[in-house]
């Protein structure tokens, strides 16, 4: 497991080593082990996602409010995806600062992302699969986002596709209206929060 920790703090990238033979491939895209060295800490599981995107469409900026949030941990076994990890918790010394990685079914290179920071993804490929392992549940009326076409963050979105996003998103505030609307996680708040529950 090749093991990259992120600019963000909280954030890391976890690309497997693949068995490839006559049969096919066999990899290990989650391993609790490398997890818990990489991190200090084990993923909780409360949740799992299975996402199927259309070329082009754009899912998040999503985020969950702490306490308790939502860490996930997601890898992309069909097509290819730009998955975007953004700080969005206020105080944060990188907030408003994202990284952007490559998650195919190449690579089978999973991210992980700890509670407060928020997640997007652009599928560049038709019917793309995004797998999530969540430590909490969904939980909708503690859930928000910011729109993933905010001038301020400038993600890295294709150009050369037409994208798709949900009324949710679209009409999600952008990260400055978040900030003044008091929505966005606290930095501090945040670190506590991980500290203390694992």
């Amino acid at each position: 497991m090749k093991i990259r920790e992120l600019s963000i703090e909280g954030a890391w990238e976890f690309t497997p080593a693949q068995f490839p033979d006559i049969r096919g491939t066999f990899s290990v895209w989650f391993d609790e082990k490398f997890f818990t060295e990489a991190t200090g800490h084990s993923l909780r599981l409360g949740q799992t996602n299975h996402a199927v995107s259309r070329k082009g469409t754009i899912r998040g900026v999503h985020y969950a409010q702490v306490p308790p949030g939502q860490a996930k941990y997601v890898y992309c076994p069909r097509g290819a995806v730009v998955d975007v990890i953004v700080d969005i918790r206020v105080g944060s010394p990188t907030f408003g600062q994202w990284e952007a990685m490559s998650l195919n079914q190449e690579n089978l290179t999973g991210v992980y992302l700890a509670e407060g920071l928020g997640h997007s993804y652009v599928a560049l490929e038709e019917d793309s699969v995004l797998v999530y392992l969540c430590s909490e549940r969904y939980r909708p009326e503690a859930e928000f986002g910011i729109n993933p076409l905010d001038p301020d963050l400038d993600l890295p979105w294709p150009t050369d596709v037409q994208h798709i996003l949900s009324d949710r998103d679209k009409n999600a505030p952008g990260l400055r209206k978040a900030e003044e609307m008091g929505i966005l996680p606290d930095y501090q708040a945040c670190l506590d929060f991980v500290r203390n529950t694992q």
